[in-house]
C-alpha cells in the first residue's frame, strides 16, 4: 500500500510561543509536516513562495500587514495554498473579509487541537469551512444582505479619507486600529464610514468588504 505524503504547512504567526505550540502540536501527528514560520506578512509571502506548502496557518492580525491581506495575495500566486485564518478574537467582520479574500476557514486560536487537525486535514483536501457562531459572532449575517452592483463609479464618488477607510474594513481592520493608522478618532473614522455606506448605498461593514474584494485591483 502507498503511503500519502504529510499534509506539508506554514505556520504564520507574531507570537514565537503561539508558533512553537503549533509546531509541537502539529509534529507529533505524521499527516503533518511543518515545512516553514513567519511572523510577519512579508516573511510569510517568503516562505510560502519557498515551500510551497499545501496549507498556510495564518493569524489574522501581523505587526505589518493584515492576515487578511495576506490571505488575499497568496489567492493571486501560482498554485495556491488552503488558508486557515487564526485569531484570538471573534469578529464577524474579520471572519466575513476572511471568506472574501479566499481562506478556506476561520477559527479561534481556542480551539481544541484535534479539531484544528480535523480542520487542517478538510481544507488541504479542498473543503471551505462554514465559519462557525464561534468564529462569525453572534450577530452572523455577514450574508443577510446581497451586495449592490459593483462598478468603479462608486468609488469616484468617495474622497480620499473615505477611500482609505473602506480599503481598511476591506482589510479586516476595527474602527480603532483604522483610525490609529491615520491618525484620526474613532468618531470620525465612524462619521467616514457611515459616508462611505451611504455614497456606496451599501448598509454595513461586511457588504463594503465584499465591495472591496470585488473590486480588487482597481482600487489598490
Amino acid at each position: 500500500m502507498a503511503v500519502s505524503s504529510p499534509i506539508t504547512v506554514v505556520i504564520v504567526d507574531d507570537h514565537e510561543i503561539v508558533r512553537r505550540g503549533l509546531v509541537d502540536l502539529l509534529t507529533l501527528d505524521d499527516a503533518f509536516e511543518v515545512v516553514g514560520e513567519a511572523a510577519t506578512g512579508a516573511e510569510a509571502l517568503q516562505v510560502v513562495r519557498a515551500t510551497r506548502p499545501r496549507v498556510v496557518l495564518l493569524d489574522v492580525r501581523l505587526p505589518d500587514r493584515s492576515g487578511v491581506s495576506v490571505c488575499r495575495t497568496l489567492g493571486r500566486g501560482p498554485q495556491p495554498p488552503a488558508v486557515l485564518m487564526l485569531t484570538s478574537f471573534s469578529d464577524a467582520d474579520a471572519a466575513a473579509a476572511s471568506a472574501e479574500a479566499g481562506a478556506a476557514g476561520y477559527l479561534l486560536k481556542d480551539v481544541h487541537g484535534d479539531a484544528l487537525l480535523d480542520a487542517l486535514r478538510r481544507v488541504s483536501a479542498g473543503e471551505v469551512l462554514a465559519p462557525g457562531p464561534t468564529a462569525a459572532g453572534a450577530g452572523g449575517d455577514h450574508h443577510a444582505a446581497p451586495l449592490p452592483q459593483v462598478d468603479d463609479a462608486g468609488w469616484q464618488l468617495l474622497t480620499g479619507q473615505e477611500r482609505r477607510v473602506l480599503l481598511g474594513i476591506g482589510e479586516g481592520r476595527t474602527n480603532k486600529q483604522i483610525a490609529a493608522e491615520l491618525y484620526l478618532s474613532e468618531r470620525t473614522v465612524e462619521h467616514y464610514e457611515a459616508s462611505m455606506l451611504a455614497k456606496l448605498g451599501l448598509r454595513r461593514r461586511t457588504q463594503a468588504v465584499a465591495y472591496v474584494t470585488r473590486l480588487g485591483p482597481r482600487v489598490r
